[in-house]
């Protein structure tokens, strides 16, 4: 039984799909958790609530986490409700569609804020009090599409490989201090996010996956708090593909 109990942890985007799912589990596991959202309120305090009501420890956090002063807020507001942040979960992001050629400056800057923008300065707030505390564990939410590329998402998937090569760099950089960098890579998962294409090209998807359907976001979750525990204390830099064989890379 993996337990994170006394620690805290972080999540970015979690009043759905993955870090949704990632808070449920790291609260079983004994973690107080901050779910962080944008525009989800509602969502999010009815989990946080859930979570309370069973006798473990959550917040709520509203924070656009693509702007620097609001990132700065959330981490304050976790400091003063619990403490210290020892996991981050970096898992904000969004998925939309665009052709290269006709794709307008502000999908692509979206897209940019949202995915990658937002890992750096969540990273950058809470590295230093990391440091302070002897450790931490940091775990990026990446992609397949950052390791093969999506023809008509390249401005998602960009986002996505930057996000490996950030998690590669900062497993050195960070050693020293304990803190401990690594990456989970879904493949297809059956969230809002993906429900249309899936509900368009359900067969079409999954008929190149060799387990033959897209993954849950519990199944990606699982991973997630694996990396946050005590039983990965000898990884970091590791890229965790979870996507039901479609893309075989080590």
């Amino acid at each position: 039984m993996i337990r994170l109990d006394g620690k805290v942890a972080l999540i970015t985007g979690a009043s759905r799909g993955i870090g949704r799912a990632t808070a449920e589990m790291m609260a079983q596991a004994g973690a107080a958790v901050v779910i962080n959202y944008n525009r989800s309120k509602i969502p999010a305090e009815e989990l946080a609530e859930s979570i309370r009501s069973r006798g473990g420890k959550a917040i709520a956090v509203q924070a656009d986490v693509a702007v620097c002063e609001q990132v700065d807020r959330m981490v304050q507001e976790t400091l003063r409700e619990f403490g210290r942040v020892d996991i981050l979960v970096n898992n904000a992001g969004i998925w939309t569609y665009g052709e290269i050629d006709t794709m307008p400056d502000e999908v692509w800057d979206e897209t940019m804020n949202v995915n990658l923008r937002s890992v750096f300065l969540c990273t950058r707030a809470v590295v230093p009090l990391m440091k302070k505390q002897g450790g931490g564990k940091i775990i990026n939410v990446s992609s397949t599409a950052g390791q093969r590329g999506e023809a008509f998402h390249s401005h998602y998937a960009a986002t996505k490989g930057a996000i490996i090569s950030f998690t590669k760099s900062l497993a050195v950089e960070l050693a020293p201090y304990n803190i401990l960098v690594n990456a989970v890579a879904p493949g297809w998962v059956d969230t809002e996010m993906s429900a249309e294409a899936l509900e368009q090209e359900g067969e079409k998807i999954t008929s190149l996956i060799p387990l033959r359907r897209a993954g849950k976001a519990e199944e990606i979750a699982g991973p997630i708090l694996f990396l946050a525990s005590d039983l990965a204390s000898y990884m970091t830099g590791e890229i965790v593909n979870v996507n039901g064989g479609n893309v075989l890379c080590g």
